[in-house]
């Protein structure tokens, strides 16, 4: 395959980053094609750690060209805070993705407020203001805000109806001539990086060039497909590659499900097989499991195969990658959820109904554990019988072969069970 796209399983968190740059190591682009600074990607090689939230993963081997695609909505300001921690890149910003302002941010997080107890549990970056005035046609493209002239008359235009809900409720006003100026900074920055990126990729595709898709969280925070409204404000399915990107549908060859060899879960919303035990405790601690872009714990469940055959259906997976395997080592017996049980009938399916899908009750299958230090194996032939009858059951109940597994944070504990590239 050629065109891969890398998509989240769950509801994000589930290591896509890391497959992501294991997978640039062979290919020659990658795209990040939805999402903005609401998404953390954490890469670790040689010991070093490298946080990112709105780049994509291959940013950080020399050789990759990187995209930043019209889906996204971009912050210039954490743009280039990102990039000024780098060197040797090569990066190109869409000149058709959607621009994030203060404003944006500052919306957000007073919507969350005004919800109550109903709030989604966003991570005030104001992506879902951002992509609400997209949808309103209210929007600044990256190509507008690029232009001084043109930047300046959409401040003028939208910070004055920004002002009227400030106002009304007691927050203090944006000065748009102040933020024009602080922001040139950045549009001086990101305008030789910017072009039309879907006559860029084309011509890649046209070369033959080997392409990544990289989106940010995972099917379940989908739109569309997610637990809504507990969900983000775009797709990252790989359904929504062609629309994000300016490519032709058919040009999508397959895509990588990135599973954790358990669940996390973000935010609010239901959570079927989530653990509020000492057991999950400590998966949380041994996983690493706070946000990458917030520090938030995450909530921790068990492996829930009916939400990966729902994003096998939805978005398609041609091929699993299994992570953070190795945080199971000291696990007496593992659960896997492998159907729900709803008003006393067994249901193989999410309700659309979020209410609906609280009252869902998983239903379990216990394997056992292997009480093995997995770290340093390097084949799917070294892993002790019971973690490879562990992966055998997750391709038997979802359907899906697993291409490749993980037994560490380091680039180097990522391991092929099939070559994609072949």
């Amino acid at each position: 395959m050629k065109r891969i796209v890398v998509v989240g399983t769950q509801w994000g968190d589930e290591g896509k980053g890391k497959i992501t740059d294991y997978l640039a190591q062979k290919a020659d682009v990658v795209v990040r094609y939805q999402g903005g600074n609401n998404a953390g990607h954490t890469v670790i090689f040689n010991g070093e750690k490298h946080s990112l939230h709105l780049l994509p993963s291959g940013i950080l081997n020399p050789q990759n060209v990187n995209i930043m695609a019209n889906g996204m909505v971009i912050n210039p300001s954490a743009l280039f805070d990102e990039l000024t921690h780098l060197k040797n890149y090569q990066l190109f910003i869409s000149d058709r993705a959607h621009v994030t302002l203060p404003f944006h941010l500052r919306i957000d997080q007073l919507q969350e407020t005004k919800k109550g107890e109903r709030k989604i549990g966003t991570t005030h970056k104001g992506i879902g203001p951002t992509y609400t005035d997209k949808a309103a046609r209210l929007g600044l493209r990256v190509a507008e805000f690029i232009n001084p002239e043109r930047f300046k008359a959409y401040l003028n235009r939208v910070v004055p109806e920004k002002n009227i809900e400030f106002e009304a409720f007691g927050l203090p006003l944006i000065d748009q001539d102040e933020l024009f100026v602080a922001y040139q900074t950045y549009a001086k920055f990101m305008k030789p990086l910017v072009t039309d990126t879907s006559i860029l990729l084309n011509q890649f595709i046209d070369q033959g060039k080997l392409i990544l898709f990289e989106g940010a969280q995972g099917v379940l925070l989908c739109l569309d497909h997610g637990t809504y409204p507990y969900v983000t404000s775009s797709s990252p399915t790989a359904a929504s590659v062609p629309l994000n990107c300016g490519i032709a549908p058919w040009l999508v060859e397959g895509a990588i499900g990135v599973t954790k060899a358990y669940t996390t879960r973000v935010g609010e919303g239901p959570f079927p097989s989530e653990m509020n035990d000492e057991l999950g405790q400590e998966i949380r601690i041994k996983g690493n499991e706070f946000g990458t872009t917030t520090g938030r714990p995450r909530r921790i469940g068990w492996l829930d195969t009916v939400i990966l055959r729902h994003t096998k259906r939805v978005s398609g997976i041609s091929y699993l990658a299994v992570t953070l395997l190795d945080v199971l080592d000291d696990i007496a017996e593992i659960n896997i959820v492998t159907k729900y049980l709803l008003d006393d009938k067994e249901i193989d399916y999410i309700p659309a109904d979020v209410e609906t899908f609280k009252q869902c009750k998983p239903i379990y299958m216990t394997v056992p554990g292997w009480h093995e230090d997995i770290t340093n194996v390097k084949s799917f032939g070294e892993l002790p019988k019971a973690a490879q009858a562990y992966l055998h059951e997750i391709e038997r109940l979802v359907g899906v072969k697993i291409a490749i597994f993980s037994v560490g944070p380091d680039r180097k504990q990522t391991i092929d069970v099939i070559n994609l590239y072949q």
